[in-house]
């Protein structure tokens, strides 16, 4: 009767390789004829990162906002990134650091199919994958375009003066001469504070029945809301506007035995650029910290007589920006635990 083990590499390997011991291939070396080669399993960490890009578009009253609307208001455009949320997800490959060898004897190699016990396998999981612009489109053109109050043109009075002859000699007559001209962006930042002042008045009257209409139920909601939709319409003439998009980006970062101090730079972030990979210096670091659990000792084994296999060290995981930890949780990392081998007898 077959045991069943769960030890980093499949039970049925064990099963047909009675008799068998498994051998270190190195670098270069083809495996013996007959002989079936296997990796053990590494963990790699994915981070799966959704960034917030903000686009303020600053309102074109912006310097006349503390005069008409008594505060200051951001006067240029521009461009910040914020974290929205971080998923990590640990995955099992096959290390590629390291092949063993087992001739199995013309038996099967059924355990070839568990390829997350450390065996290569082919992918092609990424094929007919949807393509997606890293950012949405925006909408382009003047985006505070037909939101002032009134026309773009006013008429302006203009006094000339003639030199007309009279009985008393000559003199100078004032002559009055109008004409259409374009309004200043100080006379329409006015008259959009006058409308939006008037907006709240008249929001005041129909929520204290001050009006001759008579307003109830969803009507009273209706009109509100309205008002209030025009009101921001207009103040975004002086305050601006913002609009956001989603960043979306993943990382991977594979753990180094070799490593005495195990924190890796998982990816930065920019605050004009937003997500960037951790090669990128522009960016200030987000840094994956994994605090080990100490390792029980395990005696020696025999050497020659067996097939290996790994036993995973479970280590706390911490996502940090600078002081703020954003993330922790724990997950087993099979490159920094122990390599044993099964005794075959």
């Amino acid at each position: 009767m077959k045991k069943i083990f769960i030890l980093g590499l499949a039970a049925a390997l064990l099963a047909v390789t009675q008799g068998a011991s498994a051998q270190i291939l190195s670098q270069g070396k083809s495996a013996p004829s007959g002989a079936v080669v296997y990796s053990l399993p590494v963990t790699s960490i994915t981070f799966a990162v959704d960034a917030v890009r903000e686009d303020f578009i600053a309102g074109p009253y912006a310097q006349y906002a503390k005069k008409y609307m008594g505060s200051e208001a951001r006067t240029s455009d521009e461009v910040t990134y914020y974290l929205k949320s971080i998923k990590l997800v640990p995955y099992l490959e096959a290390d590629p650091g390291v092949r063993y060898s087992v001739n199995l004897k013309g038996r099967s190699a059924d355990y070839l199919e568990l390829c997350s016990q450390g065996l290569v396998v082919a992918s092609d999981s990424y094929t007919g994958k949807e393509e997606m612009w890293r950012f949405p489109s925006l909408a382009g053109g003047d985006r505070f375009a037909g939101k002032d109050v009134d026309n773009n043109l006013s008429t302006a009075t203009t006094t000339l003066y003639k030199t007309v002859r009279t009985a008393n000699g000559y003199e100078r007559v004032a002559v009055s001469q109008s004409q259409v001209v374009e309004k200043s962006a100080e006379k329409k930042a006015a008259e959009t504070a006058a409308t939006i002042f008037k907006l709240r008045s008249m929001r005041m009257a129909i929520v204290t029945g001050d009006t001759d209409a008579t307003y109830s139920g969803e009507a009273m909601s209706a009109a509100i809301a309205e008002l209030l939709r025009m009101e921001d319409e207009y103040m975004s003439l002086f305050y601006g506007t913002t609009v956001e998009s989603l960043q979306t980006m993943n990382f991977d970062v594979v753990p180094q035995a070799d490593r005495k101090d195990q924190k890796y730079v998982a990816f930065r972030l920019s605050d004009s650029e937003g997500l960037l990979p951790a090669s990128d210096l522009s960016g200030r670091p987000i840094v994956l910290d994994l605090e080990l659990d100490d390792l029980v000792a395990t005696p020696a084994a025999r050497s020659g007589d067996g097939i290996y296999y790994r036993i995973p060290r479970t280590a706390t995981a911490r996502v940090l920006d600078g002081g703020q930890m954003l993330l922790r949780t724990r997950i087993p990392i099979y490159q920094l635990g122990e390599t044993l081998t099964f005794p075959l007898k």
